[in-house]
């Protein structure tokens, strides 16, 4: 087959692929205090806890600031000494070793959160930068970024877990699961420390500066995800995974599952399960998961081995399955 491009064409092609995204990081330490003037001291405590404690406490913050555009003739997008100034005079000079609750303006009305610090810096930037996205590092477990879209934010938190798990298909062979597994389909199995990052989306609350309850949100993923599989052989005491093999894309799908509604009735919604599996192996999903699957089976039907639940009627596989692999390359 012969595929003929126009001039005009060729033209449009090079324009497309000259666009490219840049990252410039940058760091700032500062304290803050989540603190609500008309709430009582009480009240305040009750919703914010250790955060509400005078005079507040501080983080060393990573900022990291996306910058899209075309490549010049001189192969940058921008100049990296010009960005990296406008985001000291900008941000950085400020905020470092400031009490933020009072350094800028905006953070005299809503809280200066990980998530509204992310926005706040985006408006301070927007004029001088061709900005994609603004992501905040409040700790390794914790981080914020906005991108430009209106009040609504993205949050994640990241936590671990230890399990087992066999790679298997019980219908087939040692030798035919071999052949499709590898070293991950041996009898009596493996384990992972396994790194879980969860993302959710919501709208910047314009007196907290939250999209979510912080505390709540870290209960949910404890609750429904970290316990149920922490220190478990996945086959063998989680109901799901009788019926379908735990690789890490179906693991990553499962806590997609796992999360959908409970972050919704907190008032978010799920963006992203990312499962680091090894140092070289990670899978990663998208939204949330389909409510039409969802059905009378809830996701939440997952039992330690302690509790002794083990009939995988409990809970419905995946309604479309997912296509095995041809070879797996193992957990290196």
């Amino acid at each position: 087959m012969e595929f003929m491009l126009k001039e005009g064409s060729l033209s449009l092609i090079a324009l497309m692929s000259r666009t490219c995204t840049i990252y410039r990081r940058a760091h700032f330490a500062a304290s803050h205090r989540y603190w609500l003037p008309e709430l009582s001291e009480a009240e305040n405590l009750a919703r914010f806890g250790s955060h509400a404690r005078f005079p507040g406490h501080g983080h060393n913050y990573g900022l990291e600031v996306g910058l899209t555009g075309e490549v010049d003739e001189y192969g940058m997008v921008l100049n990296l000494s010009q960005v990296k100034q406008v985001i000291r005079e900008r941000v950085i000079q400020e905020l470092n070793f400031a009490y933020l609750n009072q350094v800028w303006p905006e953070f005299a009305q809503t809280l200066p959160t990980t998530e509204f610090i992310a926005y706040t810096i985006w408006q301070r930037l927007a004029d001088a930068l061709p900005l994609s996205s603004v992501r905040l590092y409040e700790d390794p477990q914790l981080w914020a970024e906005y991108r430009g879209e209106a009040m609504q934010a993205y949050l994640t938190v990241a936590t671990h877990f230890s399990a087992a798990h066999r790679l298997a298909l019980d219908h087939l062979s040692l030798e035919e699961n071999t052949a499709i597994y590898g070293l991950c389909a041996r009898p009596h199995g493996h384990g992972h420390n396994y790194g879980l990052e969860i993302t959710v989306k919501g709208s910047i609350d314009p007196r907290t500066g939250m999209i979510v309850d912080l505390a709540a949100l870290q209960r949910v993923i404890e609750e429904q995800v970290v316990k149920p599989l922490d220190h478990t052989f996945l086959n063998k005491d989680v109901p799901y995974f009788a019926q379908v093999v735990p690789t890490a894309e179906n693991i990553a799908l499962y806590v997609q599952r796992l999360l959908t509604l409970p972050l919704r009735e907190l008032g978010v919604q799920l963006h992203r399960v990312r499962l680091q599996e090894s140092p070289n192996n990670s899978s990663e999903v998208y939204g949330e998961f389909p409510l039409e699957e969802l059905g009378a089976a809830t996701a939440a039907t997952t039992y330690p081995a302690s509790e002794g639940k083990r009939d995988p009627s409990e809970v419905e596989p995946l309604a479309a399955g997912r296509a095995e692999p041809a070879a797996y390359a193992g957990s290196g």
